[in-house]
């Protein structure tokens, strides 16, 4: 497993119980909501270093996505 691999495993890890916690949901739901969201296959794409940001940051972008439809990341 690549250093990268790691990082989003930990972020996935993370945000998955952010879901859980803030939804009060079970792991499964979480995991389906997550797992089909734009914001985990931007996770994924090493192209976006979207993986070395912390997990509070990748899950605020996914509950943005969530409430919006749409997946947008802000410039710094």
């Amino acid at each position: 497993m690549t250093v990268q691999e790691q990082l989003m495993e930990f972020n996935i890890q993370d945000i998955i119980e952010y879901i859980v916690n803030d939804e009060k949901t079970d792991y499964e739901a979480a995991m389906k909501s997550f797992f089909s969201s734009v914001t985990f296959e931007k996770l994924q794409d090493l192209e976006t270093g979207l993986y070395r940001e912390s997990s509070g940051y990748v899950y605020d972008l996914y509950c943005a996505e969530k409430s919006n439809g749409l997946f947008v990341q802000n410039e710094i």
